[in-house]
């Protein structure tokens, strides 16, 4: 390390830290009752690095900046996205939750494809989403709409919408977008619906998404 002073008395300060390699480290070690906690530098590649851990040997990134282009990524930021791989059928009138069986990605394993919904890690404001592609059963005269659900029963608010106009079986589409609080645990779904005649959530392009925006 090297510190320098600016000259005519500014008390400007510069630190500067160096490494011989690429693959060396350079930064600042964070230690709590002599147990690193966290890290900030360049540790292992010239890319900056923030890292935390819990017991001194685990790492977790929390963001990194490439050090080619400046741009920034944050590798576990909780955020999922989701899709069917089968047509749902849903009864008439009856709002249905759609099996959303398939993680397109899924950081922090927090979508669950197994009950199919998204369960929030951490506390914080997420930004959540979906589409439903309307499949015809025995008639397109069905009215298709959709929703998310919070925690298997309660709308989250400004997550509806439904499509009163004629349908057109495999290319009728609605999608519904909103941010909502999340505590940890709390779970999102997805749900849908087709009034007056039996429908399907039709495969592959109906999905669900979601991010913490902070």
């Amino acid at each position: 390390t090297a510190l320098y002073a600016a000259d005519g008395g500014s008390g400007s300060l510069m630190q500067t830290l160096n490494k011989e390699t690429d693959t060396d480290d350079a930064g600042f070690v964070f230690q709590s009752n002599f147990e690193t906690r966290a890290l900030v530098g360049l540790f292992g590649s010239n890319d900056l690095r923030l890292a935390t851990s819990q017991d001194g040997v685990n790492f977790s990134d929390g963001l990194i900046v490439d050090n080619a282009t400046g741009i920034i990524a944050l590798p576990n930021l909780p955020r999922f996205k989701a899709h069917t791989n089968f047509d749902n059928f849903c009864a008439a009138d009856t709002w249905t939750k759609i099996s959303l069986n398939t993680a397109d990605s899924n950081d922090q394993a927090a979508f669950d494809a197994t009950n199919n919904l998204f369960t929030a890690p951490v506390t914080g404001t997420y930004h959540v989403g979906a589409a439903v592609m309307f499949k015809q059963d025995t008639s397109n005269q069905a009215r298709m709409g959709g929703r998310l659900v919070l925690n298997g029963s309660a709308l989250i608010n400004g997550s509806e919408a439904h499509v009163t106009g004629d349908h057109v079986t495999l290319k009728t589409t609605l999608s519904v977008q909103t941010l909502v609080a999340l505590s940890a645990g709390d779970t999102v779904e997805l749900q849908a619906i087709m009034e007056a005649q039996n429908g399907y959530a039709a495969a592959d392009h109906t999905s669900c998404w979601g991010y913490l925006v902070g």
